[in-house]
């Protein structure tokens, strides 16, 4: 499954900067300059309040979040949309609430508006080209990767490329597929995602021992999932070794015993 750049929103706020900032009191000219300069008083404009006030709600509602409160970062999350519907931090945390609670059409509406909002942020277009690709549209998503990788500023070209190359896989752009994954492996040799692409690509193309290689990489990046788990058994089980093909099987039943019965085809 591809990779979204779902983290919550962090906003960073500087304290020291902003003490005493946005409320009436202000802060006032220290008394050893004055006469340098007039008295003055500042306070925090109405766009400057606005802001700060959303950034808190989004802060809070992501909070929630990761607490587990679903309806209070539903709650939070709503005011800080109706605040402010033209940034993109609030449709974020609540599309992470929308997935949470399995409302799918949900969250692709909601990332489809962080894109209308913020068209040249790489996070948000990455992850709604992730939610195309895992939504049976992995070509239209490719369109969204490209454009999060042109993004200025966009910090985690590894996360769009190993998207582009795995829905590339999906779409039958076998070429473009391999180019992104290796592109992104190049950045970050343990993206999970593009190791178990580059398996899937090798096993298709009936390369079992490169396959086996990229799996066992897979395994040793990040915690198993049923899906790699039964493409390593396949795997094995290519190359003639029904042993290690049904350890494989047996981890599928010890650690993902909720699912249907593995098989030796996936």
């Amino acid at each position: 499954m591809p990779l979204p750049d779902l983290r919550l929103p962090a906003v960073v706020f500087v304290a020291l900067a902003f003490a005493g900032c946005g409320g009436n009191k202000g802060f006032k000219i220290p008394d050893n300059v004055r006469g340098v300069a007039p008295d003055y008083t500042a306070r925090d404009n109405a766009d400057v309040r606005k802001r700060f006030a959303y950034q808190d709600q989004v802060t809070l509602a992501a909070e929630a979040l990761r607490m587990g409160d679903l309806p209070l970062a539903e709650k939070r999350g709503r005011s800080a949309l109706k605040m402010d519907a033209t940034r993109p931090e609030a449709y974020l945390v609540l599309t992470q609430l929308a997935n949470a609670q399995g409302r799918d059409a949900e969250a692709g509406e909601l990332l489809r508006k962080a894109v209308e909002v913020a068209p040249h942020r790489g996070d948000v277009l990455n992850n709604y080209g992730a939610w195309l690709c895992t939504h049976g549209r992995p070509a239209e998503s490719l369109v969204y990767f490209d454009q999060a990788l042109a993004a200025p500023g966009y910090s985690t070209p590894a996360a769009a490329l190993a998207n582009a190359g795995g829905c590339a896989l999906d779409a039958g752009e076998a070429d473009r597929a391999v180019r992104d994954l290796r592109k992104a492996l190049a950045l970050a040799p343990t993206n999970a995602y593009a190791l178990e692409s580059m398996a899937r690509n090798e096993y298709t193309q009936g390369r079992f021992f490169e396959a086996r290689a990229f799996v066992q990489r897979r395994l040793a990046a990040a915690p198993a999932t049923r899906s790699v788990l039964q493409l390593a058994s396949d795997i094995e089980a290519q190359l003639g070794d029904a042993v290690a093909s049904g350890r494989y099987l047996q981890r599928i039943r010890d650690e993902f015993p909720q699912d249907a019965a593995p098989n030796s085809r996936g």
